[in-house]
């Protein structure tokens, strides 16, 4: 498959924007203003890009074809770090709790993790069901009644309406199942097969062979949809996450314009040296947080210093973990497989896809 530049872009943007999100809740804790709502509203983009891209890459790379063994191997390298991690921060929330005096069962605080996804890993079930929809729809040739373009728009629907009426309602079911099920994010998989389906037509030179993409890939149009959110957060009227109904039309006209603007450019070794563990950051960093806080429990640390040794410890942390764990197989399999990057230096245990 030809190399897709902007992907690595986007990857880079998706990984810190999760990064920045728990950031920002850790210093929510200790500040809250006005500027750390606006600070969220670029984070809430971390979640839907990683479930855009795990959607596009293997449509783009495998069409309607995908291999034998597709459903096992994705099991293997996203649902066993789901377990493993789920164990890890189960089991450290469990003794933090005990500690507090907080009388919880061990396997009752397991369940809420691991079955009812109470854990930042929740993005992974997401992954996996459409990977599971992904290969049902190819192997079946589902885009003859389900084409992506009008399923977009009924999509991204289903999505707001879905993410509104909860929030109108209150249904807040035990852990993540709320934020697990596909409805919230159902036109990430269409836009995903629709930039697939006309990927050579969103180069800037054939844009005007699709119109209504060529007009939603316009900066102006994203630039102005920013600007609203930020005036409807001065008042406080908006809360900030991925699931929420604003969030919908930013990340569409977020990645059309993505894909557009950024179609051949080079991404720099910084960029895909955070691409290559990616994966390992996204899994790992609240744990160095965590080590962070404790530190700062008791030291009492000033504002800018703990803001800098979280940053520092929450991506170097992450990312010595996931090179020592891609040592192995094994170890990249339980702690999340280190990303093949062309033109950066892998181990042999890297270069596993």
């Amino acid at each position: 498959m030809k190399r897709i530049e902007e992907i690595y872009w986007l990857r880079f943007y998706g990984c810190l924007a999760v990064f920045a999100f728990h950031l920002l809740d850790r210093l929510n804790q200790h500040v809250d203003n006005v500027y750390v709502d606006l600070a969220r509203i670029p984070t809430v983009l971390g979640t839907p890009i990683f479930i855009f891209i795990s959607i596009f890459l293997f449509a783009a790379r495998y069409g309607s074809q995908p291999p034998d063994g597709f459903l096992n191997k994705r099991l293997q390298y996203v649902m066993v770090p789901y377990l493993v991690y789920g164990l890890i921060y189960s089991t450290t929330n469990f003794l933090s709790l005990r500690q507090e005096g907080i009388d919880i069962g061990f396997w009752e605080n397991l369940v809420f993790y691991l079955v009812y996804a109470g854990w930042h890993g929740y993005f992974l079930i997401i992954a996996m069901q459409f990977y599971a929809f992904y290969w049902l729809y190819a192997r079946y040739g589902l885009e003859r009644w389900l084409k992506p373009g009008p399923w977009l728009v009924i999509g991204s629907l289903i999505g707001m309406a879905y993410w509104g009426l909860t929030r109108l309602y209150g249904i807040e079911p035990p852990g993540y199942l709320l934020w697990i099920a596909p409805l919230g994010w159902i036109y990430l998989f269409f836009l995903a097969m629709l930039v697939v389906r006309y990927y050579a037509q969103l180069a800037p030179p054939r844009l005007d062979e699709v119109p209504v993409l060529k007009r939603l890939s316009q900066p102006r149009y994203l630039a102005a949809f920013v600007g609203l959110i930020a005036l409807l957060t001065l008042p406080g009227w908006l809360e900030y996450s991925s699931k929420e109904t604003w969030v919908v039309p930013l990340f569409i006209l977020f990645t059309l314009c993505a894909v557009t603007r950024l179609r051949h450019r080079p991404a720099p070794p910084l960029v895909k040296y955070v691409n290559q563990y990616s994966f390992g950051i996204y899994l790992a960093h609240p744990m160095f947080f965590a080590m962070v806080d404790a530190v700062n429990a008791i030291l009492v640390m000033p504002m800018l210093v703990y803001t800098v040794l979280l940053i520092v410890a929450g991506l170097a942390g992450s990312i010595w973990l996931n090179q020592l764990a891609n040592h192995t197989r094994w170890g990249g399999m339980l702690f999340g497989k280190r990303l093949f990057v062309p033109g950066i230096r892998q181990t042999p245990a890297g270069q596993l896809r």
